[in-house]
């Protein structure tokens, strides 16, 4: 499913969405202010690039920063969280990750973890990838990635309005 879908289907359920992003630094938001008719559906985003934005704009959990790290799956449930409370949507999906050239915090190049949060504790998704690439593929195969994990978990709930 495309953005253009993803939009339509939350326009047709009344719902709307939000971002939250770090390595993909705007791309996700941008992949869906392309469509055009996007800001029916899309509140807005936050591209918490540094770790300690994380906490303060999306409320990241300082600890969990501390002791994992901005390059983890419960990272980034919780970017995907703060976003969609902070921007007061129904729906939010999350990138981090590390888009090269080099490591970071011991994490390879290529380690990508997007979120999806929903009005429902059993919205939420975490996935972990490993993208090939240089930084520009592993950034798009990242924004992919969120569509695509906001997309399944959409197709399986229902309207909740």
């Amino acid at each position: 499913m495309s953005a253009a879908e993803v939009l339509a289907t939350l326009q047709g359920r009344g719902e709307t969405l939000a971002v939250a992003e770090s390595l993909t630094g705007g791309l996700l938001a941008a992949e869906f202010v392309a469509v055009p008719g996007a800001s029916v559906v899309f509140r807005g985003g936050m591209v918490a690039y540094a770790t300690d934005l994380k906490a303060a704009l999306l409320d990241v959990p300082p600890p969990l920063l501390n002791s994992h790290g901005p390059v983890d799956p419960s990272v980034a449930a919780a970017m995907a969280a703060g976003a969609r409370e902070r921007c007061d949507a129904d729906w939010a999906a999350a990138t981090t990750g590390v888009a090269g050239p080099d490591p970071q915090g011991g994490q390879p190049v290529g380690r990508v973890y997007v979120a999806v949060a929903g009005p429902l504790p059993e919205h939420a998704a975490v996935r972990e990838l490993t993208l090939p690439g240089d930084r520009s593929e592993v950034r798009a195969g990242a924004v992919e990635a969120a569509v695509t994990l906001l997309a399944e978990v959409l197709a399986t709930t229902i309207t909740l309005r």
